[in-house]
């Protein structure tokens, strides 16, 4: 059976340039970048490239960009670096109530230590609201951390704005742009922030690196993570080369379909599906808002239907989707991003993620809707074992 993914802000399959590279690092290159003899410079040229390459992608110095082993620890090195750097106990933070919880916990874990986290409420739209932020802000506050997308619901915050507040007041900025950087032009030198998070595994690199883009200028950061002098001291720890030298490379790919519009593409692909489904299903709703959004998302709930049924049946008929974060799966929990929207839980409970990649085609996409529409119809009339029979035996 063919399978279609459908379920790319989770993870992105690993590009065959990528994949070259990488293969070809951890092949012939066995180099340590701190070492000084011809192994290590060459190994060292590599990580500096790559360095170009993603600063590149975000209109960033090279200079401004600190690799890390993916999005959570550049969140966790923005939050935990600007707290425990510049701040003292009774410092205060602003997020809101709908970030990753690669931000959320951190706070968590600042809030133990005696800081202060304002957790901002976002409308039924998902979207933040700029005065109640404003008026959250504090001679005591360090720093803002709210994200550019949503990964659940697409939704895009208005980051410039946002930003423009925390410099009004002189408070740091940091945006976790993990979901948005590679889909859509996320360009530093027109954005007002300090600090900006960027995962490989998002955009067709391999998983386990990362970066975070640090302004030059800003203030020496604390290092959750202690070593040798790495990454000019702001992250310990020999450099992972061959993932690094793979995220160069996809960050290259990434900006070549960004600088042609290709991403418009993924529009095309989402509207498509959208359509389709709401010409053959009844009671759906989508989440979140219409026009500021990520090009590659849905969210859409299915009346009458729990949603972890659906993304089962959906899965033994080929078709990979999610219920929401894949970092929150397995708590049980409902969604808390669709919480702080206020959908009542029987909506959040018949609610799927739909997340489309370049990898994907019109036909795809045309097959996945005729899969969703007969998993839907059957579970809306049987039991979930009665459902899997009836479904096997149509496919």
């Amino acid at each position: 059976m063919d399978k279609i993914y459908l379920d790319h802000n989770a993870t992105t399959p690993v590009a065959p340039e990528v994949l070259q590279i990488v293969t070809s690092v951890l092949r012939d290159q066995m180099g340590n970048p701190s070492s000084v003899h011809s192994i290590g410079r060459s190994a060292r040229v590599l990580v500096d490239e790559a360095r170009d390459q993603v600063a590149s992608l975000i209109g960033a110095s090279p200079s401004e960009i600190v690799f890390t082993s993916g999005g959570t620890e550049a969140n966790n090195l923005a939050l935990l670096g600007v707290a425990l750097g510049i701040g003292k106990s009774g410092g205060h933070i602003v997020t809101s109530q709908v970030e990753h919880p690669s931000v959320l916990n951190p706070c968590r874990q600042l809030e133990s230590l005696g800081f202060v986290v304002d957790r901002l409420r976002v409308d039924e739209l998902g979207r933040i609201d700029l005065q109640a932020l404003e008026n959250c802000l504090t001679g005591s506050t360090l720093l803002v951390s709210l994200q550019h997308s949503n990964s659940e619901t697409g939704v895009l915050q208005d980051i410039k704005k946002i930003g423009e507040i925390a410099r009004k007041k002189g408070v740091l900025f940091h945006t976790d742009a993990v979901q948005s950087v590679g889909k859509i032009p996320v360009r530093v030198q027109d954005l007002p922030v300090d600090m900006l998070s960027i995962s490989a595994h998002k955009l067709n690199g391999a998983k386990g690196v990362g970066a975070l883009f640090l302004k030059k200028g800003s203030p020496d950061l604390f290092s959750p993570v202690c070593g040798g002098n790495q990454e000019k001291k702001r992250r310990g720890g020999t450099e992972n080369v061959a993932g690094i030298a793979g995220f160069g490379k996809a960050c290259e790919l990434a900006q070549k379909r960004v600088d042609s519009l290709e991403f418009l593409n993924l529009s095309s692909l989402r509207e498509h599906f959208y359509q389709l489904v709401s010409t053959l299903i009844s009671g759906v709703e989508i989440f979140g808002d219409l026009e500021n959004r990520l090009p590659n998302t849905l969210n859409l709930g299915f009346e009458g239907v729990e949603g972890d049924t659906l993304l089962i049946s959906l899965d033994m008929a080929g078709v990979a989707v999610s219920t929401g974060s894949a970092c929150s799966s397995g708590s049980g929990l409902p969604s808390p991003v669709l919480t702080a929207m206020g959908i009542p839980f029987d909506k959040i409970n018949s609610s799927i993620r739909f997340s489309f990649g370049w990898s994907n085609t019109t036909a795809e996409i045309e097959k996945a809707v005729k899969i969703l529409a007969q998993t839907v119809s059957l579970n809306r009339t049987g039991t979930p074992a009665d459902v899997n029979k009836k479904l096997m035996k149509t496919l």
